[in-house]
């Protein structure tokens, strides 16, 4: 049997709406992590999520491509495949992502300001940016960092 080490903190990036409309990103932390064996595989750190209908939706941003302001179609985990991309949030915070990181996108029930609404998103470099996005057929929270 292999050696589980510490209970593991995953780090995801959350875009999320505040009381006033406004979106907003915070860096958090997956932690509710439970050692789990899957037949007679060796334990396995697992963090299980509620059980609910989503829909599952690849994306392939092209060079250059820009999203202008717009929400997410209902909260989703996004996922970067390979290249890289970014995301702004209405309070000017922007971040990038690359293979390998994730963010939960929920920020629905925006309300517009100075032209900007949700967020915008769009591809860095020279190669596409490819994101596998998990649909939550659920409500947005407004609070950050709710899912851990």
């Amino acid at each position: 049997m292999s050696d589980l080490g510490p209970q593991p903190e995953v780090p995801y990036w959350h875009l999320w709406v505040d009381d006033e409309g406004v979106s907003h990103q915070q860096q958090c932390l997956l932690t509710q992590y439970e050692a789990k064996q899957v037949g007679p595989a060796d334990p396995q750190w697992n963090n299980a999520q509620p059980r609910g209908e989503s829909s599952v939706v690849f994306t392939v941003q092209p060079v250059g491509w820009v999203g202008e302001w717009h929400e997410n179609p209902a909260p989703q985990w996004i996922v970067v495949l390979s290249g890289r991309w970014f995301i702004e949030s209405m309070d000017g915070t922007r971040i990038e992502q690359g293979p390998g990181e994730f963010s939960l996108g929920e920020d629905q029930g925006c309300v517009a300001s100075d032209g900007r609404l949700g967020h915008r998103s769009g591809t860095v470099g020279d190669q596409p940016a490819v994101l596998m996005t998990v649909q939550l057929h659920i409500d947005p929270v407004r609070a950050p960092c709710h899912i851990r």
